[in-house]
């Protein structure tokens, strides 16, 4: 009775994906237009499959997100020279990236 009870604890780990956990988009729900924030999610579970291409595919702003992620994580820790300077520009480049492709986005739909 164990070795089935293991064998089920085990089958059912295996079916449980990541998609199975993510948020629809409340936006897209109740307007039925997406958010500048729809695909970060699908992004991140491409990124974790090394699918990188496809990822940013998904959500371009995912590998802005991730260098300034990594900047603010690392600037915790090592106090840049120009730490502010930089923070500034990555959340700029990273902000102008979710505009730009959004509004992208949102040409392809509407036209």
């Amino acid at each position: 009775m164990a070795v089935t009870t293991a064998m089920y604890q085990q089958l059912a780990f295996v079916s449980i994906t990541t998609k199975d956990f993510m948020l629809p988009c409340l936006n897209k729900e109740l307007f039925g237009i997406e958010c500048p924030g729809c695909g970060m999610q699908r992004s991140v579970d491409l990124l974790f499959h090394g699918e990188f291409l496809a990822a940013f595919k998904m959500y371009p702003a995912i590998y802005p997100i991730i260098f300034l992620l990594i900047f603010l994580t690392s600037n915790i820790f090592i106090k840049f020279k120009f730490g502010h300077q930089i923070k500034l520009f990555l959340m700029l480049a990273t902000a102008a990236t979710i505009i730009i492709s959004y509004i992208l986005k949102m040409n392809n739909i509407f036209n």
